[in-house]
């Protein structure tokens, strides 16, 4: 059995190289030894949202696993045989769920299959679950992975509740995907919600991001309101630039005192300063799209190259061998 290797306080140090490491451990068949995991961080070792991803891809693979416990500095990973399966993961926080589809989504990739997860779908620390619908899922397309993901129920900090439920098809042709700089903005569009919260919360977030939008482009603006219950009340805005190339996006949390016109304004001038770069990708797809890039092939431009990506090509590299170069603001793949 070839075992690889992981410090997991290299670079930015954080969940996302457990994330990486077991996802690429269920593809190649390596085994796994994760070291000094989050180090460096307040609250050392594994998360409950660490150890659910990594239980989630235990399931898909039916490894053997050593050290899967909430507060665990090492983890061993021994991969099965990966096959298509129905993954149910229920986290029973407000614990991020598209965390865990970080992991399990590059895994799936090469197996296929369905997957149901309970938790947090709009929570601090990680990507809101309209990001991975509408902006990862999209740019995946076009590098010929085909998935879905349905939002039954929202989930907010602090009692999560939150369902989701989705698929992948297997990743049967790889498409080497280029997307350096956008030339054109087609259109705006999001999804602006609010749960257990009055309607016109959803209402002021998604009008004060069109209002923004409108001054900085010409481009048409479409923005959907959304009122939900839930077990926590919350509220949220994701938009994104649909351009001659893939999506940008920008997002932003409503929380007690916030008022909901700053909320929608956060999300649309994070995505105007990633556009402002011209660059195809924002800083935070750059980072999703390492495990798939180090498969399919091609050339990004980056708004910004940030630490996570360099972390995330860093653990791709442990398992492939040099596989990326970054040249400025943009990421080559030279080697599938």
């Amino acid at each position: 059995m070839e075992w690889v290797e992981i410090d997991g306080s290299y670079g930015e140090g954080g969940g996302q190289i457990v994330r990486t490491a077991v996802a690429l451990s269920v593809i190649t068949g390596k085994a796994v030894r994760i070291t000094k995991i989050r180090a460096g961080r307040p609250n050392q070792g594994l998360r409950p949202q660490h150890l659910h991803a990594v239980l989630a891809l235990k399931e898909l693979s039916g490894a053997r696993v050593k050290g899967a416990e909430v507060g665990s500095a090492e983890l061993e990973f021994i991969p099965g045989e990966a096959r298509a399966r129905q993954i149910r993961v229920p986290i029973k926080t407000a614990g991020s769920i598209t965390l865990v589809l970080q992991a399990l989504l590059p895994a799936m990739a090469f197996t296929g299959g369905s997957f149901e997860i309970t938790g947090g779908t709009d929570v601090p620390w990680s990507p809101p679950v309209d990001y991975l619908r509408h902006v990862t899922l999209f740019a995946l397309a076009k590098m010929g992975l085909n998935g879905e993901i349905e939002v039954k129920r929202r989930g907010h900090y602090p009692r999560g509740g939150g369902l989701v439920v989705g698929s992948v098809e297997p990743w049967e042709k790889k498409k080497p995907l280029v997307a350096l700089k956008w030339a054109k903005i087609e259109r705006f569009a999001g999804v602006s919600h609010a749960t257990n919260l009055p309607a016109h919360v959803a209402e002021r977030q998604a009008r004060a991001a069109e209002e923004r939008l409108r001054r900085a482009y010409s481009a048409p603006v479409r923005i959907e309101r959304e009122v939900s219950p839930s077990l926590s009340p919350g509220s949220g805005i994701v938009v994104w630039a649909e351009t001659d190339g893939l999506r940008l996006g920008g997002d932003a949390l409503g929380k007690r005192g916030k008022p909901a016109e700053k909320v929608g304004r956060e999300a649309a001038d994070k995505l105007i300063t990633s556009l402002e770069s011209r660059a195809a990708v924002d800083r935070f797809l750059g980072d999703q799209l390492i495990p798939f890039l180090a498969f399919a092939g091609g050339e990004v431009g980056v708004a910004e190259i940030t630490n996570h990506l360099i972390t995330n090509v860093w653990v791709v590299e442990r398992f492939l061998g040099k596989t990326f170069e970054v040249e400025g603001d943009e990421l080559e793949v030279y080697k599938v």
